[in-house]
């Protein structure tokens, strides 16, 4: 367990899926848990559900000692202004708004204020996420192990160079967009080829679940993986070569690139407005 208090600023989906992981791992019991949002109903809901602390007040979550920020990226200097008197100069703050800067918190906080920037992805609901964490300047090796443990809560988590979080953003962030697009499309093939909706959408569903655990278990090359399925005049090489025509490769490397560039935009967009 985590001996310390921590709060949430903002409780939205995101928010509400690390605190279910962090109580069920036994990382934090409910008294040490705080989090703060807009909507009374929505904070009578949290409370019911997880026994936590839960208010409209964001001062509350601000005194924490572990502080998530996690608001959308246009309200969050906003949030700062109206917080950072609240917020300890001990305090470790984690943001999980994407594409803004630490040095854009940091700014906002007392000086030397311990920052760990996140990127989280959305099958962190179900715990299966997959974040980076980059450590601010100030931030401290124990810091980034209490931020390690709180992602690991919803999934995995790795730790990387602020620089490379635009990258993140564009595959990982991005990245169950594209999964759902061409889950989508899996399950219109099998109607297409006589399966009912239902069974073809459970079918590639799984497929793409097991595929993927297949190689997180194994961690052999996609590759190798790609070839223990296909077989000398088989169905899958087949089927691979019609992918190939269509360039599938190649839009999947654009489309994260594209994603990356973006986000790369958006935070010097917010940035700009900040100045």
């Amino acid at each position: 367990m985590i001996e310390k208090s921590i709060g949430f600023i903002g409780a939205g989906n995101m928010a509400e899926a690390m605190i279910r992981g962090l109580l069920r791992g036994g990382h934090f019991a409910p008294s040490q848990i705080t989090a703060s949002g807009p909507r009374e109903e929505r904070m009578r809901e949290l409370q019911d559900s997880y026994g936590i602390k839960a208010t409209t007040d964001n001062h509350a979550p601000a005194k924490a000692q572990i502080v998530v920020l996690s608001v959308k990226p246009q309200i969050l200097s906003r949030v700062l202004d109206e917080v950072a008197k609240s917020i300890s100069a001990e305090a470790l703050v984690i943001s999980i708004a994407a594409g803004v800067p630490v040095a854009t918190i940091q700014e906002r906080l007392a000086r030397g204020a311990r920052v760990v920037r996140a990127m989280p992805n959305t099958p962190a609901l179900v715990d299966a996420g997959a974040t980076a964490i980059a450590r601010g300047e100030h931030a401290r090796d124990s810091d980034l192990d209490d931020a390690k443990r709180i992602f690991d809560a919803v999934g995995i988590t790795v730790t990387l160079e602020e620089s490379q979080l635009d990258a993140v953003t564009g595959l990982s962030g991005s990245g169950p967009a594209y999964v759902f697009l061409i889950l989508e499309a899996l399950s219109d093939a099998g109607v297409k080829v006589g399966l009912s909706r239902r069974t073809a959408q459970l079918l590639a569903a799984q497929t793409v679940l097991g595929s993927a655990k297949l190689l997180l278990e194994t961690n052999e090359h996609p590759g190798r993986l790609k070839d223990m399925v296909t077989s000398p005049g088989g169905t899958a090489i087949t089927g691979l070569h019609t992918l190939e025509e269509g360039g599938i490769r190649t839009t999947l490397m654009n489309a994260v690139e594209a994603a990356t560039k973006r986000s790369k935009e958006l935070g010097d967009a917010l940035l700009k407005r900040d100045e």
